[in-house]
Protein backbone atom coordinates (compact mmCIF):
# COMPACT_ATOMS: atom_id res chain seq x y z
CA UNK A 1 0.00 0.00 0.00
CA UNK A 2 1.40 3.71 -0.90
CA UNK A 3 1.21 6.19 1.28
CA UNK A 4 -0.09 9.84 1.54
CA UNK A 5 3.65 11.24 1.05
CA UNK A 6 5.00 12.97 -2.02
CA UNK A 7 2.45 14.25 -5.00
CA UNK A 8 -0.29 12.56 -3.57
CA UNK A 9 -3.15 14.89 -0.92
CA UNK A 10 -6.10 14.17 0.71
CA UNK A 11 -9.09 16.38 1.16
CA UNK A 12 -11.46 15.93 4.00
CA UNK A 13 -14.60 17.84 3.64
CA UNK A 14 -16.38 17.35 7.14
CA UNK A 15 -20.49 18.72 6.20
CA UNK A 16 -23.55 18.69 8.09
CA UNK A 17 -24.81 16.35 5.91
CA UNK A 18 -21.71 14.00 4.63
CA UNK A 19 -18.00 13.40 4.83
CA UNK A 20 -15.71 13.02 2.15
CA UNK A 21 -12.03 12.22 2.13
CA UNK A 22 -10.39 13.05 -1.52
CA UNK A 23 -7.61 11.46 -2.53
CA UNK A 24 -5.24 13.15 -5.29
CA UNK A 25 -2.15 13.83 -7.57
CA UNK A 26 -0.80 16.26 -9.84
CA UNK A 27 -0.16 14.83 -13.11
CA UNK A 28 2.84 15.93 -15.53
CA UNK A 29 -0.06 17.78 -17.71
CA UNK A 30 -0.78 20.08 -14.67
CA UNK A 31 -4.45 18.38 -14.07
CA UNK A 32 -5.07 17.13 -10.83
CA UNK A 33 -5.97 13.11 -10.69
CA UNK A 34 -8.19 11.40 -8.36
CA UNK A 35 -7.12 8.27 -7.30
CA UNK A 36 -10.16 7.34 -5.50
CA UNK A 37 -12.23 9.05 -2.26
CA UNK A 38 -14.27 7.94 0.52
CA UNK A 39 -17.98 9.01 1.11
CA UNK A 40 -20.40 8.61 4.05
CA UNK A 41 -23.24 10.23 6.00
CA UNK A 42 -22.10 12.83 8.82
CA UNK A 43 -22.42 12.97 12.20
CA UNK A 44 -21.98 15.22 15.14
CA UNK A 45 -21.86 18.16 12.84
CA UNK A 46 -24.31 21.33 12.63
CA UNK A 47 -24.23 23.98 10.18
CA UNK A 48 -20.98 23.24 9.30
CA UNK A 49 -19.61 23.08 13.05
CA UNK A 50 -18.43 20.02 15.16
CA UNK A 51 -20.76 19.53 18.35
CA UNK A 52 -20.15 15.73 18.87
CA UNK A 53 -16.45 14.68 18.70
CA UNK A 54 -16.91 11.19 18.57
CA UNK A 55 -19.76 11.00 16.38
CA UNK A 56 -17.64 13.24 14.02
CA UNK A 57 -14.24 11.21 14.66
CA UNK A 58 -16.41 8.00 13.76
CA UNK A 59 -17.87 9.51 10.67
CA UNK A 60 -14.05 10.73 9.70
CA UNK A 61 -12.68 7.50 10.10
CA UNK A 62 -15.24 5.89 8.17
CA UNK A 63 -14.95 7.41 4.75
CA UNK A 64 -11.03 7.42 5.36
CA UNK A 65 -10.75 3.83 5.52
CA UNK A 66 -13.43 3.53 2.98
CA UNK A 67 -10.77 6.07 0.67
CA UNK A 68 -7.71 3.94 1.63
CA UNK A 69 -9.58 0.51 0.52
CA UNK A 70 -10.52 2.50 -3.03
CA UNK A 71 -7.24 4.14 -3.30
CA UNK A 72 -4.67 1.66 -1.92
CA UNK A 73 -2.87 4.76 -0.02
CA UNK A 74 -2.02 4.59 3.38
CA UNK A 75 -3.66 7.91 4.94
CA UNK A 76 -1.91 10.30 7.63
CA UNK A 77 -2.65 13.73 7.22
CA UNK A 78 -5.52 15.81 5.86
CA UNK A 79 -6.45 18.93 4.56
CA UNK A 80 -9.58 19.83 6.40
CA UNK A 81 -12.44 22.59 4.76
CA UNK A 82 -13.96 24.83 7.48
CA UNK A 83 -17.29 27.23 7.29
CA UNK A 84 -19.73 28.18 9.54
CA UNK A 85 -21.54 31.08 11.44
CA UNK A 86 -18.03 32.08 13.32
CA UNK A 87 -16.46 32.54 10.28
CA UNK A 88 -15.38 36.54 9.93
CA UNK A 89 -13.16 38.63 6.62
CA UNK A 90 -12.49 41.58 6.92
CA UNK A 91 -10.19 43.74 4.68
CA UNK A 92 -6.82 44.93 6.39
CA UNK A 93 -4.49 47.32 5.21
CA UNK A 94 -0.42 45.99 5.66
CA UNK A 95 2.80 48.19 4.58
CA UNK A 96 6.56 47.84 4.60
CA UNK A 97 9.13 50.65 4.30
CA UNK A 98 12.33 48.88 2.53
CA UNK A 99 16.26 49.53 3.67
CA UNK A 100 17.32 49.17 0.52
CA UNK A 101 15.36 50.84 -2.10
CA UNK A 102 17.20 50.19 -4.91
CA UNK A 103 17.01 46.69 -4.83
CA UNK A 104 14.36 44.97 -6.63
CA UNK A 105 11.93 43.12 -5.14
CA UNK A 106 11.49 39.34 -4.73
CA UNK A 107 8.94 37.05 -4.05
CA UNK A 108 10.44 36.08 -0.59
CA UNK A 109 10.03 39.79 0.41
CA UNK A 110 6.14 39.79 -0.64
CA UNK A 111 5.42 36.38 1.23
CA UNK A 112 7.52 37.95 4.62
CA UNK A 113 5.00 40.97 4.27
CA UNK A 114 1.88 38.69 3.77
CA UNK A 115 3.38 36.26 7.10
CA UNK A 116 3.72 39.34 9.47
CA UNK A 117 -0.61 39.87 8.91
CA UNK A 118 -1.16 36.62 10.44
CA UNK A 119 -0.31 38.92 13.53
CA UNK A 120 -2.70 41.35 13.24
CA UNK A 121 -5.20 41.92 16.71
CA UNK A 122 -8.07 40.49 16.00
CA UNK A 123 -11.47 39.63 18.31
CA UNK A 124 -11.07 37.72 21.96
CA UNK A 125 -11.22 33.86 20.92
CA UNK A 126 -10.59 34.12 16.82
CA UNK A 127 -7.36 33.04 15.01
CA UNK A 128 -6.65 34.04 11.31
CA UNK A 129 -6.56 30.97 9.39
CA UNK A 130 -5.66 32.86 5.65
CA UNK A 131 -4.61 36.21 4.32
CA UNK A 132 -5.52 36.77 0.59
CA UNK A 133 -3.54 39.60 -0.62
CA UNK A 134 -5.88 41.51 -2.78
CA UNK A 135 -4.08 44.64 -4.56
CA UNK A 136 -0.76 46.67 -3.86
CA UNK A 137 0.97 49.97 -3.92
CA UNK A 138 4.58 50.89 -4.35
CA UNK A 139 5.89 54.21 -3.88
CA UNK A 140 3.45 56.22 -6.65
CA UNK A 141 2.45 53.38 -8.92
CA UNK A 142 -1.63 52.00 -7.29
CA UNK A 143 -3.78 49.06 -7.86
CA UNK A 144 -0.70 46.86 -8.76
CA UNK A 145 -1.21 42.99 -8.68
CA UNK A 146 1.65 40.89 -6.90
CA UNK A 147 3.08 39.47 -10.25
CA UNK A 148 3.61 43.25 -11.25
CA UNK A 149 5.48 44.69 -8.23
CA UNK A 150 7.89 41.61 -8.00
CA UNK A 151 10.91 42.83 -10.32
CA UNK A 152 10.30 46.74 -9.33
CA UNK A 153 12.31 48.55 -7.43
CA UNK A 154 10.68 51.33 -4.34
CA UNK A 155 11.02 52.64 -0.74
CA UNK A 156 7.21 52.42 0.43
CA UNK A 157 4.83 48.94 -0.46
CA UNK A 158 1.54 49.39 0.97
CA UNK A 159 -1.11 46.12 0.65
CA UNK A 160 -5.04 44.81 1.37
CA UNK A 161 -5.31 41.59 2.13
CA UNK A 162 -8.12 39.90 2.28
CA UNK A 163 -8.34 38.01 6.57
CA UNK A 164 -10.41 35.19 6.98
CA UNK A 165 -10.80 34.22 10.80
CA UNK A 166 -12.65 31.51 12.74
CA UNK A 167 -13.35 30.92 16.51
CA UNK A 168 -10.57 28.73 18.34
CA UNK A 169 -13.02 27.07 19.92
CA UNK A 170 -14.54 25.58 16.47
CA UNK A 171 -11.14 24.80 15.45
CA UNK A 172 -10.22 23.08 18.08
CA UNK A 173 -13.41 20.51 17.97
CA UNK A 174 -12.38 20.15 14.51
CA UNK A 175 -8.99 19.06 15.04
CA UNK A 176 -9.44 17.15 18.00
CA UNK A 177 -12.23 14.96 15.81
CA UNK A 178 -9.54 14.82 13.24
CA UNK A 179 -6.79 13.57 15.64
CA UNK A 180 -9.34 11.12 17.44
CA UNK A 181 -9.57 9.52 14.22
CA UNK A 182 -5.68 8.78 13.86
CA UNK A 183 -5.08 11.66 11.32
CA UNK A 184 -2.79 14.70 11.12
CA UNK A 185 -4.00 17.91 10.27
CA UNK A 186 -2.07 20.12 7.32
CA UNK A 187 -4.28 22.90 7.89
CA UNK A 188 -7.67 24.56 7.58
CA UNK A 189 -8.59 25.60 4.74
CA UNK A 190 -11.82 28.28 3.63
CA UNK A 191 -14.79 25.99 1.98
CA UNK A 192 -15.61 28.68 -0.13
CA UNK A 193 -12.18 29.14 -1.64
CA UNK A 194 -11.42 25.87 -2.55
CA UNK A 195 -15.16 25.27 -4.12
CA UNK A 196 -14.23 28.28 -6.34
CA UNK A 197 -10.97 26.59 -6.80
CA UNK A 198 -12.37 23.71 -8.92
CA UNK A 199 -15.64 25.23 -10.48
CA UNK A 200 -14.45 28.62 -11.80
CA UNK A 201 -12.03 29.50 -14.76
CA UNK A 202 -9.64 32.48 -14.85
CA UNK A 203 -11.91 34.02 -17.07
CA UNK A 204 -14.62 34.05 -14.91
CA UNK A 205 -12.65 35.39 -11.75
CA UNK A 206 -11.12 38.34 -14.29
CA UNK A 207 -14.58 39.39 -15.64
CA UNK A 208 -15.72 39.39 -11.99
CA UNK A 209 -17.90 35.62 -10.33
CA UNK A 210 -20.24 35.03 -7.24
CA UNK A 211 -19.63 31.28 -6.10
CA UNK A 212 -22.61 29.77 -4.24
CA UNK A 213 -21.69 26.34 -2.85
CA UNK A 214 -25.11 25.64 -1.07
CA UNK A 215 -24.61 22.56 1.19
CA UNK A 216 -26.62 20.71 4.11
CA UNK A 217 -25.74 22.87 6.48
CA UNK A 218 -24.22 26.53 5.46
CA UNK A 219 -24.05 28.46 2.19
CA UNK A 220 -20.54 30.04 1.46
CA UNK A 221 -20.30 32.91 -0.44
CA UNK A 222 -16.96 34.24 -2.59
CA UNK A 223 -16.91 37.01 -4.63
CA UNK A 224 -14.23 37.51 -7.10
CA UNK A 225 -12.82 40.34 -9.42
CA UNK A 226 -10.04 41.19 -11.44
CA UNK A 227 -9.22 37.58 -10.39
CA UNK A 228 -8.93 38.42 -6.86
CA UNK A 229 -10.57 37.07 -3.72
CA UNK A 230 -12.61 40.18 -2.86
CA UNK A 231 -15.27 38.96 -0.37
CA UNK A 232 -16.26 35.98 1.43
CA UNK A 233 -19.01 34.82 3.25
CA UNK A 234 -20.93 32.40 5.02
CA UNK A 235 -24.97 31.87 5.65
CA UNK A 236 -26.53 29.95 7.81
CA UNK A 237 -29.17 28.29 6.16
CA UNK A 238 -29.23 26.15 3.18
CA UNK A 239 -30.25 22.49 2.29
CA UNK A 240 -31.00 21.08 5.59
CA UNK A 241 -33.41 24.42 5.94
CA UNK A 242 -35.63 23.43 3.24
CA UNK A 243 -35.93 20.23 4.34
CA UNK A 244 -37.25 21.44 7.72
CA UNK A 245 -39.64 23.46 5.99
CA UNK A 246 -40.91 20.60 4.03
CA UNK A 247 -41.15 18.49 7.49
CA UNK A 248 -42.98 20.94 9.34
CA UNK A 249 -45.22 22.19 6.76
CA UNK A 250 -46.40 18.92 5.15
CA UNK A 251 -46.31 17.22 8.53
CA UNK A 252 -44.16 14.27 7.66
CA UNK A 253 -40.84 12.43 8.38
CA UNK A 254 -37.60 13.72 7.94
CA UNK A 255 -36.62 11.65 5.47
CA UNK A 256 -39.70 12.16 3.83
CA UNK A 257 -39.49 15.68 3.58
CA UNK A 258 -35.74 14.56 1.80
CA UNK A 259 -36.80 12.36 -0.46
CA UNK A 260 -39.82 14.62 -1.33
CA UNK A 261 -37.22 17.58 -1.91
CA UNK A 262 -34.73 15.21 -3.89
CA UNK A 263 -37.22 13.95 -6.16
CA UNK A 264 -39.90 15.81 -6.85
CA UNK A 265 -39.07 19.41 -5.66
CA UNK A 266 -38.21 22.52 -7.61
CA UNK A 267 -37.41 26.26 -7.25
CA UNK A 268 -40.00 27.29 -9.41
CA UNK A 269 -43.53 26.60 -10.21
CA UNK A 270 -44.22 25.11 -13.69
CA UNK A 271 -47.59 23.63 -15.44
CA UNK A 272 -46.66 20.06 -14.61
CA UNK A 273 -45.99 20.64 -10.79
CA UNK A 274 -49.24 22.98 -10.39
CA UNK A 275 -51.84 20.05 -11.00
CA UNK A 276 -49.92 16.69 -9.25
CA UNK A 277 -49.81 15.17 -6.47
CA UNK A 278 -47.36 12.54 -4.60
CA UNK A 279 -48.59 10.02 -2.15
CA UNK A 280 -46.72 9.04 0.81
CA UNK A 281 -46.62 6.25 3.53
CA UNK A 282 -48.16 7.37 6.90
CA UNK A 283 -47.32 6.24 10.16
CA UNK A 284 -48.97 3.71 12.77
CA UNK A 285 -50.55 2.03 9.65
CA UNK A 286 -53.09 5.01 9.05
CA UNK A 287 -54.45 5.82 5.38
CA UNK A 288 -51.42 7.17 2.81
CA UNK A 289 -51.18 10.80 2.36
CA UNK A 290 -51.51 12.92 -0.81
CA UNK A 291 -49.02 16.12 -0.59
CA UNK A 292 -49.20 18.72 -3.02
CA UNK A 293 -46.57 19.52 -5.52
CA UNK A 294 -47.91 23.13 -5.77
CA UNK A 295 -47.41 23.71 -2.31
CA UNK A 296 -43.61 22.01 -1.72
CA UNK A 297 -42.80 24.49 -4.82
CA UNK A 298 -44.13 26.63 -2.56
CA UNK A 299 -42.14 25.83 0.22
CA UNK A 300 -38.92 25.39 -1.45
CA UNK A 301 -39.00 28.93 -3.46
CA UNK A 302 -39.31 30.40 -0.40
CA UNK A 303 -36.54 29.64 1.37
CA UNK A 304 -34.14 29.45 -1.98
CA UNK A 305 -35.62 33.36 -2.16
CA UNK A 306 -34.13 33.99 1.57
CA UNK A 307 -30.65 32.57 0.61
CA UNK A 308 -30.30 33.95 -2.89
CA UNK A 309 -31.33 37.28 -0.81
CA UNK A 310 -28.80 36.91 1.77
CA UNK A 311 -26.08 35.84 -1.26
CA UNK A 312 -27.37 39.50 -2.99
CA UNK A 313 -26.56 40.86 0.40
CA UNK A 314 -22.77 39.60 0.56
CA UNK A 315 -22.03 40.31 -3.03
CA UNK A 316 -23.02 44.10 -1.93
CA UNK A 317 -20.85 43.99 0.83
CA UNK A 318 -18.42 43.12 -1.19
CA UNK A 319 -18.17 46.16 -3.13
CA UNK A 320 -17.51 44.65 -6.46
CA UNK A 321 -19.92 46.22 -8.87
CA UNK A 322 -19.44 44.56 -12.89
CA UNK A 323 -19.62 40.64 -12.51
CA UNK A 324 -19.39 39.88 -16.40
CA UNK A 325 -18.82 36.00 -14.97
CA UNK A 326 -22.45 36.33 -13.48
CA UNK A 327 -23.58 33.60 -10.91
CA UNK A 328 -22.05 29.95 -10.36
CA UNK A 329 -24.31 27.67 -8.22
CA UNK A 330 -22.77 24.37 -6.96
CA UNK A 331 -22.76 22.13 -3.88
CA UNK A 332 -25.77 19.26 -3.32
CA UNK A 333 -28.56 22.18 -2.77
CA UNK A 334 -27.48 23.62 -6.26
CA UNK A 335 -28.75 20.86 -7.85
CA UNK A 336 -32.27 21.90 -7.07
CA UNK A 337 -34.80 22.06 -10.37
CA UNK A 338 -35.07 25.88 -11.54
CA UNK A 339 -32.81 27.29 -9.39
CA UNK A 340 -30.43 28.94 -11.74
CA UNK A 341 -33.52 30.83 -13.29
CA UNK A 342 -34.67 31.69 -9.68
CA UNK A 343 -31.47 33.09 -9.15
CA UNK A 344 -31.26 34.90 -12.49
CA UNK A 345 -34.66 36.57 -10.83
CA UNK A 346 -33.44 36.98 -7.87
CA UNK A 347 -29.67 38.25 -7.84
CA UNK A 348 -30.38 40.05 -11.24
CA UNK A 349 -27.55 38.01 -12.70
CA UNK A 350 -27.05 35.10 -15.01
CA UNK A 351 -26.12 32.15 -13.21
CA UNK A 352 -24.65 28.53 -13.83
CA UNK A 353 -24.39 24.96 -12.46
CA UNK A 354 -20.64 24.70 -11.85
CA UNK A 355 -19.23 21.03 -11.63
CA UNK A 356 -15.72 20.62 -10.38
CA UNK A 357 -14.32 18.61 -13.27
CA UNK A 358 -12.51 21.17 -15.32
CA UNK A 359 -9.41 20.75 -13.86
CA UNK A 360 -9.83 16.71 -13.09
CA UNK A 361 -7.55 13.79 -15.55
CA UNK A 362 -9.77 12.41 -17.85
CA UNK A 363 -9.18 9.14 -15.81
CA UNK A 364 -10.37 10.54 -12.48
CA UNK A 365 -14.01 8.76 -11.82
CA UNK A 366 -16.43 9.86 -13.77
CA UNK A 367 -19.13 10.55 -10.98
CA UNK A 368 -17.00 13.71 -10.01
CA UNK A 369 -18.98 15.55 -11.55
CA UNK A 370 -21.37 16.20 -9.05
CA UNK A 371 -21.47 19.40 -7.49
CA UNK A 372 -21.49 18.02 -4.37
CA UNK A 373 -17.37 16.88 -4.73
CA UNK A 374 -16.58 20.67 -5.29
CA UNK A 375 -15.14 21.23 -1.96
CA UNK A 376 -13.42 17.73 -1.52
CA UNK A 377 -11.97 18.34 -4.91
CA UNK A 378 -10.64 21.81 -4.24
CA UNK A 379 -9.11 21.16 -1.09
CA UNK A 380 -7.16 18.65 -2.91
CA UNK A 381 -6.11 21.07 -5.44
CA UNK A 382 -5.07 23.84 -2.39
CA UNK A 383 -2.85 21.14 -1.05
CA UNK A 384 -1.07 20.31 -4.28
CA UNK A 385 -0.35 23.79 -4.52
CA UNK A 386 0.40 24.18 -0.81
CA UNK A 387 2.90 21.48 -1.11
CA UNK A 388 4.48 23.42 -4.28
CA UNK A 389 4.68 26.46 -2.04
CA UNK A 390 6.13 24.95 0.80
CA UNK A 391 9.11 23.11 -1.57
CA UNK A 392 9.50 26.30 -3.17
CA UNK A 393 9.83 28.19 0.49
CA UNK A 394 12.49 25.38 1.26
CA UNK A 395 14.78 25.79 -1.85
CA UNK A 396 14.32 29.71 -1.07
CA UNK A 397 15.05 29.41 2.39
CA UNK A 398 18.59 27.00 1.67
CA UNK A 399 19.45 29.39 -1.20
CA UNK A 400 19.50 32.14 1.63
CA UNK A 401 21.52 30.19 4.30
CA UNK A 402 23.94 28.82 1.67
CA UNK A 403 24.45 33.03 0.28
CA UNK A 404 24.69 34.13 4.02
CA UNK A 405 27.26 31.66 4.07
CA UNK A 406 29.29 32.32 1.83
CA UNK A 407 28.93 35.76 2.49
CA UNK A 408 30.74 35.02 6.13
CA UNK A 409 33.03 33.31 4.67
CA UNK A 410 33.89 36.00 2.23
CA UNK A 411 33.61 38.53 4.85
CA UNK A 412 36.14 36.16 7.32
CA UNK A 413 38.67 35.54 4.62
CA UNK A 414 39.05 39.17 3.95
CA UNK A 415 39.68 40.11 7.34
CA UNK A 416 42.32 37.40 7.76
CA UNK A 417 43.82 39.00 4.62
CA UNK A 418 43.75 42.63 6.01
CA UNK A 419 45.10 41.20 9.30
CA UNK A 420 48.05 39.79 7.65
CA UNK A 421 48.97 42.57 5.11
CA UNK A 422 48.91 45.04 8.47
CA UNK A 423 51.40 42.83 10.50
CA UNK A 424 53.83 42.87 7.65
CA UNK A 425 54.26 46.41 7.52
CA UNK A 426 53.67 47.34 10.87
CA UNK A 427 56.07 45.93 13.28
CA UNK A 428 54.28 45.10 16.49
CA UNK A 429 54.44 47.93 18.98
CA UNK A 430 56.96 47.52 22.41
CA UNK A 431 55.55 47.14 25.66
CA UNK A 432 56.48 49.79 28.01
CA UNK A 433 58.87 47.62 30.38
CA UNK A 434 60.29 46.18 27.30
CA UNK A 435 61.10 49.37 26.11
CA UNK A 436 62.20 50.68 29.23
CA UNK A 437 64.85 47.42 29.68
CA UNK A 438 66.06 47.89 26.30
CA UNK A 439 67.15 51.72 27.04
CA UNK A 440 68.31 50.13 30.05
CA UNK A 441 70.76 48.18 28.72
CA UNK A 442 72.10 50.15 25.71
CA UNK A 443 72.97 52.49 28.62
CA UNK A 444 74.66 49.80 30.24
CA UNK A 445 76.59 48.77 26.93
CA UNK A 446 78.08 52.22 26.36
CA UNK A 447 78.95 52.98 29.99
CA UNK A 448 80.72 49.65 29.72
CA UNK A 449 82.30 50.54 26.56
CA UNK A 450 83.70 54.06 27.68
CA UNK A 451 85.22 52.42 30.87
CA UNK A 452 87.17 50.20 28.31
CA UNK A 453 87.97 52.69 26.35
CA UNK A 454 89.24 54.72 29.21
CA UNK A 455 91.46 51.58 30.47
CA UNK A 456 92.90 51.31 27.34
CA UNK A 457 93.85 54.66 27.34
CA UNK A 458 95.55 54.77 30.30
CA UNK A 459 97.71 51.83 29.71
CA UNK A 460 98.61 53.40 27.01
CA UNK A 461 99.74 56.72 28.73
CA UNK A 462 101.82 54.46 31.20
CA UNK A 463 103.48 52.80 28.65
CA UNK A 464 104.69 56.16 26.96
CA UNK A 465 106.10 57.19 30.58
CA UNK A 466 108.03 54.46 31.10
CA UNK A 467 109.19 54.89 27.48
Amino acid sequence: MKTDEGNIVVGLDIGTTKVVAMVGEKTEDNKIRILGYGHTVSFGVQRGAVINIAKASQAIREAVDIAEKNTDVEIHSVYVGIAGQHIRSYRQRGTSIRLNPEAEITKREMRELEKSMFNSQTNPGERIIHVIPQVFSLDRHHNLAETDIIGMVGTNIEANYHIVTAQEEALNLIQRSVEKAGLELEGFVLEPMVSAMSVLNDDEKQAGVVLVDIGGGTTDVAVFQDSVLWHTGVIAIAGNAVTDDIQNTCQVLALQAEGLKVKHGAALPSAESNNSYVTIANVNGRSPREISVKNLVEIIKARMEEILTAVQWEIEESGCKNMLGGVVLTGGGAKMKYLSQLADFVIGRESRLGSPTRYLSEDSPKELSDPIFSTAIGLVMFGLLRETELAEEAALQEEKEAREAAEAEAVRRAAEAAAAAVAVEVEPAEHPEEKASKSKRKLFDWTQKAGNMLVDWMKDTDADEMN
